[in-house]
């Protein structure tokens, strides 16, 4: 495909994507209140604004990414925008007077509109990824003080230590660390991937590694740790130690790091488990979700919430095509409809096959993610963009897989479809980052069946980065 006929596909797509959330909030508002919203046309034209502008910054600056990674993104906010909308309507009618009936899709898009600037500001700024190689110590010294930082604030609602308060501001480091420190791991596997690759001893058919080398994991493991015990944060230690282990393997292609690593996290989240109340009573309402209705005398210690139990109801009556836009009761939840539980809306709705679309969409992000690590021919950008591939991908498995019962809740935000000022902006960070390593990889691509006519990337990289760094 020409790279005209990639940004032409893009735009196509984005505005499609816009075009299909706005029927949806137009649908749902004439469902619940029959008449079209007054604010469908300056949502969306702003919407549409931010994703063209969006367009033509990736159009300039990264010609050649591919035309799928930045529509997907597009479609999973503006569709994430449009269900914040619609339960807008429901909680200012039935909480009026407590937290939950405030207004949250403005928020979003201010949120939104942050996250649009930032965004095309990182495609001007980063002319090649390779840059970020340079950078990758550092960049792990401040995710760590990022990490660690919230366990010196006070806990949230429901206990967990996620957040860095400033006056009335408020921050989820830890939406922005899981960047951080894909880029750094991508730097560090790639000057060490010799020595980890070294096979040791063979247990079991295994060819476990030497344990001067176990070192690294052991470090990554402790410090996932330390973030469950003092910050009660399961979805973050859960992130944070699975992308280093995907990483390693995709460096060493070893698998006996995976099963280490299963292992490693199995056995930490275990013991955390039993002896934390707050991650227990996590386990006790994933074990135990209906009990929740027994007598007070009767239910499991440390039950205390419905949400989970709310959330199998409202998937259950959902059934394969969902009751409709506007005409279920997601909002039963309450304010949980509107972070990691904004899932059990599309489950309710839009049914199985609700469900079924967004989880496609995000698999498609992640393999457009992993196509473009196959894509690329330098080992840092191979490793950075299966890192963030694995990054989404991870986080997606924690939220839907908590929200469903599959594993105990994590309270992580589900990437680009859940409210929130910290996650929006660092998911399309990540997007960024992205879109740059495919422009390195569709470029070369390009150069190799167009050598007389596609700029040499060799000189490009040359220009904007020394050559000690290269």
């Amino acid at each position: 495909m020409s790279v005209s006929r990639r940004r032409n596909t893009e735009l196509v797509l984005v505005v499609g994507a816009v075009a299909l959330s706005m029927f949806g909030y137009a649908g749902a508002s004439l469902a619940l209140r029959n008449t079209v919203p007054s604010s469908l046309f300056t949502v969306g034209g702003g919407l549409g604004v931010l994703a063209i502008l969006a367009h033509l910054a990736v159009r300039r600056f990264a010609p050649y990414a591919d035309p799928l990674i930045l529509p997907l993104a597009v479609m999973l906010s503006s569709l994430g925008l449009m269900l914040i909308a619609r339960l807008d309507i429901s909680y200012r009618a039935e909480y009026p007077h407590s937290s939950p009936g405030a207004p949250g899709a403005p928020g979003q898009v201010m949120w939104m509109s942050v996250a649009g600037v930032v965004f095309i500001a990182l495609l001007v700024v980063i002319k090649h990824h390779r840059i970020l190689q340079r950078y990758s110590y550092l960049t792990m010294a401040v995710a760590l003080v990022l990490l660690l930082a919230p366990a010196f604030f006070p806990s949230d609602t429901f206990g967990a230590k996620r957040w860095i308060f400033i006056g009335p501001l408020s921050l989820e480091p830890d939406e922005f660390v899981k960047i951080a420190i894909a880029i750094f791991f991508a730097g560090y596997l790639m000057a060490n991937r010799d020595a980890l690759s070294l096979a040791g001893r063979r247990v079991w058919g295994m060819n476990l590694p030497r344990g001067r080398n176990v070192g690294p994991i052991l470090a990554v493991w402790a410090v996932s740790l330390l973030v469950l015990i003092f910050e009660n944060d399961l979805g973050t230690s859960l992130i944070f130690f699975g992308v280093f282990i995907v990483m390693l393997y995709v460096a060493t292609e070893r698998g006996s790091w995976v099963v280490i690593g299963v292992l490693m996290a199995a056995l930490g989240a275990g013991v955390v488990g039993s002896t934390s109340p707050h991650v227990k009573a996590r386990v006790v309402a994933w074990l135990h979700p209906m009990a929740i209705f027994l007598p007070p005398a009767q239910r499991p210690p440390g039950l205390i919430s419905d949400q989970s139990a709310q959330a199998l109801f409202s998937f259950g009556s959902g059934g394969v095509l969902g009751s409709g836009l506007g005409q279920g009761y997601p909002w039963l939840i309450g304010f949980a409809g509107r972070s990691d539980f904004i899932l059990t809306t599309v489950g309710e709705e839009l049914g199985l096959a609700g469900v079924t679309a967004v989880l496609l969409l995000y698999v498609l992000l992640i393999e457009r993610g992993l196509r473009t690590a196959l894509l690329l021919t330098d080992p840092f950008g191979k490793l950075l963009a299966a890192g963030l591939a694995a990054t989404i991908g991870l986080q997606v498995f924690v939220v839907v897989g908590g929200v469903t019962g599959l594993i105990p809740l994590t309270g992580k935000a589900l990437p680009f479809l859940a409210q929130g000022g910290s996650s929006t902006v660092a998911n399309w960070l990540l997007v960024g980052i992205l879109l740059k390593l495919s422009d390195a990889a569709g470029r070369a691509t390009y150069e190799r069946q167009n050598p007389t006519q596609a700029p040499s990337t060799a000189e490009a990289m040359t220009a904007v980065v020394p050559r000690a760094a290269l």
